[in-house]
């Protein structure tokens, strides 16, 4: 699950992120009224970046300013939408490996009833939102994970918010890259000289774990500049890296979209990224990240009303 996070302080909170489905949206909701003190309500929200899993649940949100930077919204259509992915999954077949991989890892969502919110209020660079006497500061940093990334530092708790340049336990994703831009993005976190820094994914960290997923990034990077330059292809490198994975992590398939984003910036290659059909070859090429077996999809209860 990704991470949100909510600011508050005096009459006013923020929320960074906001999750998957409404029904996830209506869960955090709940629970973070119950540590609001009336009548505050949460006025903004922020996204780090557009994929679904962090930006999908602003509509639940009516009438809040929504931000992200500029870049942002030059992503928002480069992922399906949440009733294609609802009707994608509705017509897998559990006998298909990509099917299959579909159900066990998406199958389990409801997007029904989501209706995608751009943000609000764009900027590029930096900027401040007062949060009451509390200051947060938005700093771009894409392309990295995707051409719109943006950071969040909280300088008075020594807090950012990192977003998916930044995963804690598991092999990363990033769509846009190149993996030099997601490492300079980290770097930038490393100067803000955080006390705790929130991933997008996996539990709250320190700059030491930080650093070392610097390090990862750099490793996996250098070895794909190197089977590229060894002319070995997408698919041929990607076998390579999933053999010589790191023990540990999981989500092995996502050394294959590494490995494919990476190359269209050595091979220069500009026309728009098809995400689905990367996270396909992904699965062809680690079969053994497929689940044997998937629950059946889901019949889903009615949606929670809208509040």
């Amino acid at each position: 699950m990704a991470n949100c996070t909510l600011i508050t302080s005096g009459s006013a909170a923020l929320l960074v992120d906001t999750p998957y489905t409404a029904r996830l949206t209506h869960r955090l909701k709940t629970a973070a009224y119950q540590v609001l003190p009336p009548p505050v309500e949460i006025s903004t929200l922020v996204n780090t970046h557009a994929n679904g899993d962090h930006s999908y649940g602003n509509g639940e949100f009516p009438g809040t300013e929504i931000i992200s930077t500029e870049a942002n919204l030059r992503h928002l259509c480069a992922e399906p939408a949440p009733e294609e992915l609802e009707r994608l999954l509705d017509q897998c077949d559990e006998d298909d490996p990509f099917g299959r991989y579909l159900l066990a890892h998406f199958g389990h969502f409801d997007y029904r009833g989501l209706s995608p919110t751009s943000p609000t209020r764009t900027f590029t660079g930096v900027l401040d939102v007062p949060v009451d006497d509390l200051t947060v500061r938005l700093i771009e940093v894409g392309p990295a994970h995707t051409v719109g990334d943006l950071i969040v530092h909280v300088p008075d708790q020594d807090v950012v918010c990192a977003g998916d340049v930044l995963f804690a336990g598991d092999v990363p994703v990033h769509w846009a890259g190149p993996l030099d831009g997601v490492i300079d993005a980290c770097q930038q976190i490393l100067d803000l000289n955080p006390r705790i820094v929130i991933p997008g994914h996996g539990p709250p960290v320190g700059q030491r774990e930080v650093r070392a997923y610097m390090d990862y990034v750099a490793s996996a990077r250098d070895r794909i500049h190197a089977l590229h330059a060894e002319g070995l292809d997408v698919d041929q490198a990607s076998r390579i890296l999933l053999r010589e994975r790191r023990a540990g992590l999981g989500l092995g398939e996502r050394l294959a979209i590494l490995t494919a984003v990476e190359y269209r910036h050595l091979d220069n290659r500009t026309e728009p990224a098809q995400l689905v059909q990367m996270l396909k070859a992904a699965v062809r090429l680690a079969p053994e990240c497929v689940p044997g077996t998937t629950p059946a999809r889901h019949t889903f209860p009615p949606q929670p009303p809208r509040s």
